[in-house]
């Protein structure tokens, strides 16, 4: 089954658009992202207990995601993706950087930060290890874990009100915000709905006027031109205990964010060109390398990591318009607006209630992104799930000092103080001593591979005590294979009738494993990228092997030999990656 061509966008990646017109969207991009920006920011300083920070933490914040953004789209080297890719204050991050806050001040949040930079930028370069290591389920433990560390910092913060200000004003506005965010998201469709948090924001900052907590002496105060008082903190290079409780939980939050990174930049690759084609890994790596570049001056400047704006993604379905030269824009204006603290004190004028409301709903939402990871892995393996709770519910016992807090809060130098860190870590231990090693064989789909799936088989077969059912295995594997070659040569010739050929290179990856007295092999197929070299290549099998959100489709070809010779079959596809997946009984007296 083929993708469809995007017919409908105007202007593709490398398309040159008028100038108006590209500052013009580039403005409208950053309007997007401008309160994520400025807000996660101003959340993390105040909860830290760094209130005279905060004016020069968004103007670091806003000037890294500029430069962030602007070198996604210009592609310097081995350097940004080439696409338009707006980054946004990352929100995975507002917990730990709060608490480094707490426990160091801003010199221990300025290390922290630029180490997890330079992890992010090490694994840009090895995108297939990463994979491997922060499986669905252990990502979607940690994101879950999030909100839970999150949500009592916004609940502090919606009960703090300015002096002299009446007891209604707080909760009021709290809720209209929360009220017009939830209207606007689940009533409306298309452009309207990308702006559900601003319009909360607004809707709760003009009932937080009328109570009098709206703070415009802080705007008449802003200049309209400069820097704001301060300068960067100096990097805390002491390595105390606060560093190495806190450092697990930054790379733990740097890694997963890298993952959603990875989804971002695919995503974008798939709505930016008419005519589908093979996403390009090495873009992909050049996007996590530019995120960890971003984050490396975010570290340096004081201010929180910043990552990419999925809403960016919306906005180029949306306008029909994918121009690099839009994501360049639109960092320009964030790079400009730095500079401009009249513009940045509108925003920082916002009651605390509001930001903390309008930040709630989007960690309600992060929670269930999470919930979706899991269900997902538990599809794949059930025993995910029970991995899940157990190590959700560890690091929320940890978290609030539940268990133990004498011993736990001292233990290895505070490391299980975080339920993060706890959460995550059990994750990747019950994952580890759960998981099935798998064998793998890697190469093109081509009936010329028989040869070497067939000695692939026979080597399984041995390594498991499989002998009596190989035949079947060695037939039910040449039938896969000859099944996903007449599935893509349907989709060429379907291709080929509306105009759009498919002569690209077919990667293959194969994964045999035994689970419950059944082997269990797993063709996966795609497209090879033009410029595709070992490395590419291991990446892209990688992510394939990795990604657990394929369909099931509906079958063209005849499955009936398949499903004789196995006791399942399953056809998948994701984009233009086939997944068929067979099980056959290990048990000889089973096969009949």
């Amino acid at each position: 089954m083929r993708r469809r061509s995007n017919e409908d966008l105007r202007y593709e990646v490398e398309d040159r658009l008028p100038r108006p017109v590209a500052l013009g969207l580039g403005l409208q991009l950053a309007a997007m992202g401008i309160n994520s920006v400025v807000l996660m920011p101003t959340i993390v300083f105040r909860a830290g207990g760094a209130e005279e920070l905060v004016f020069w933490a968004v103007f670091a914040s806003v000037l890294a995601c500029g430069v962030a953004t602007i070198l996604q789209g210009v592609r310097a080297r081995r350097i940004g993706a080439g696409y338009a890719l707006p980054h946004v204050s990352s929100a995975i991050f507002i917990a730990v950087c709060a608490e480094a806050l707490i426990a160091g001040g801003p010199g221990l949040l300025a290390t922290l930060v630029v180490i997890s930079a330079l992890a992010q930028a090490a694994f840009s370069a090895r995108l297939s290890l990463l994979h491997r290591v922060l499986t669905p389920v252990v990502t979607g433990t940690v994101v879950m874990l999030l909100p839970v560390t999150v949500m009592p910092i916004l609940f502090g913060m919606i009960n703090e009100l300015p002096p002299g200000a009446p007891l209604p004003a707080g909760p009021v506005s709290a809720i209209v915000t929360i009220v017009a965010v939830l209207a606007v998201a689940l009533r409306t469709k298309g452009t309207l709905r990308l702006w559900a948090p601003a319009i909360g924001i607004v809707a709760g900052s003009v009932v937080g006027a009328a109570f009098g907590i709206y703070d415009t002496a802080r705007v008449a105060d802003a200049g309209w031109i400069g820097i704001p008082p301060g300068r960067p903190p100096v990097p805390d290079i002491g390595f105390g205990p606060a560093f190495w409780a806190l450092l697990p939980a930054f790379l733990f939050v740097a890694l997963v964010g890298t993952t959603k990174s990875v989804a971002v930049a695919v995503a974008a690759q798939r709505v930016s060109w008419r005519r589908p084609r093979a996403v390009d890994f090495r873009a992909v790596q050049r996007a996590v390398a530019a995120e960890g570049a971003g984050n490396l001056l975010a570290g340096f400047a004081g201010t929180m990591p910043n990552t990419l704006n999925v809403s960016g993604v919306a906005a180029i379905e949306v306008t029909g318009v994918a121009a690099r030269r839009v994501g360049i824009a639109a960092g320009l204006v964030f790079s400009v607006l730095a500079f401009v603290p009249k513009a940045l004190a509108v925003i920082l004028a916002i009651p605390g209630a509001v930001v903390a409301a309008s930040i709630a709903v989007i960690m309600a939402t992060l929670f269930t992104v999470g919930m979706r990871e899991v269900a997902r892995s538990i599809d794949a393996n059930p025993r995910n799930g029970l991995i899940a709770g157990v190590s959700f519910w560890t690091g929320v016992a940890l978290e609030f000092d539940l268990v133990f807090p004498a011993y736990f809060a001292e233990f290895a130098g505070g490391l299980f103080s975080s339920g993060l860190t706890s959460g995550g870590l059990v994750a990747l231990l019950l994952t580890g001593l759960t998981a099935r090693r798998k064998r793998r064989l890697r190469g093109t789909l081509d009936m010329a591979e028989l040869p070497r799936i067939r000695e692939f088989i026979q080597a399984f077969s041995a390594r498991h005590g499989l002998a009596e059912v190989r035949d079947r295995l060695e037939a039910a594997s040449e039938e896969a294979l000859l099944t996903l070659l007449e599935s893509r040569e349907a989709a060429k010739e379907a291709g080929a009738a509306e105009g759009t050929p498919d002569d690209a290179r077919h990667e293959l990856l194969l994964t045999a494993s035994e689970d419950d007295d059944e082997a269990v092999l797993e063709f996966r197929v795609g497209a090879a990228a033009a410029d595709s070299d070992d490395l590419n290549l291991q990446d892209r099998l990688a992510w394939l092997e990795a990604d657990t959100r394929a369909a099931d489709v509906e079958q063209e070809i005849s499955l009936r030999l398949l499903r004789h010779l196995a006791s399942s079959v399953r056809h998948q596809q994701f984009h233009d990656v086939d997944i068929l997946t067979l099980r056959v009984s290990a048990v000889p007296e089973r096969e009949s």
